[in-house]
């Protein structure tokens, strides 16, 4: 299994709803791609306050390497990425991705 791991750092001006949106568009994406599995999304609680800017994330789990590549190719994901880069602050530099191989199995897949 493969755990995506996305942060990012907004501009100031894009709002709660517009993130929102943009979470929900993601989600959206499990109906479509099989080995997807459950997506989660939220703003940074830590008490350790070491974002660094990057207040948003979200994870998602992929049954394989294989799935996560179809994932990237997919035409929504890419519609949605450009979404993400057009609101993080300094386009793509507002963005980190961090792909981590986990043991066991994608629980609730699609």
């Amino acid at each position: 299994m493969i755990r995506h791991i996305v942060l990012v750092r907004y501009r100031p001006e894009t709002t709660e709803a517009q993130i929102a949106q943009i979470h929900a568009d993601l989600e959206g994406i499990r109906a479509l791609l099989p080995g997807m599995g459950p997506f989660r999304a939220g703003r940074s609680e830590s008490p350790e306050m070491l974002e660094r800017g990057y207040m948003h994330g979200f994870t998602v789990d992929f049954e394989s390497w294989e799935t996560l590549a179809a994932y990237q190719e997919h035409a929504e994901h890419r519609r949605v990425g450009d979404a993400i880069v057009a609101a993080a602050d300094g386009g793509v530099d507002g963005i980190l991705v961090f792909d981590l191989p986990v043991d066991g199995p994608v629980e609730g897949a699609s």
